[in-house]
């Protein structure tokens, strides 16, 4: 583990947008932004807890949570495109 630190411009701390204060607020969410935050190391771990938890699921209900796990990751593909095609 590294330890990061973080300086603060002449400015002060930079303000949050509305949803980004919203999705802090969450109880679990939240907590995970903020560890992210503290320390970058921490999405691997979210990542590898996450593709676990879909090795399990698709072990208990088979290919019904391929499938919902897919579509649910429709919209996100989408977007993605869009991003990445923006002049």
């Amino acid at each position: 583990m590294t330890l990061q630190t973080t300086t603060l411009s002449a400015a002060g701390p930079r303000k949050s947008s509305p949803l980004g204060r919203v999705m802090r607020a969450l109880p679990g969410i939240g907590r995970m932004i903020r560890d992210v935050e503290r320390e970058v190391d921490t999405i691997y771990y979210v990542f590898i807890i996450l593709l676990t938890a879909l090795v399990l699921a698709i072990k208990t209900w088979g290919l019904a949570a391929l499938v919902v796990t897919a579509v649910a990751f429709v919209p996100v593909m989408f977007a993605m495109l869009i991003w990445i095609t923006l002049p």
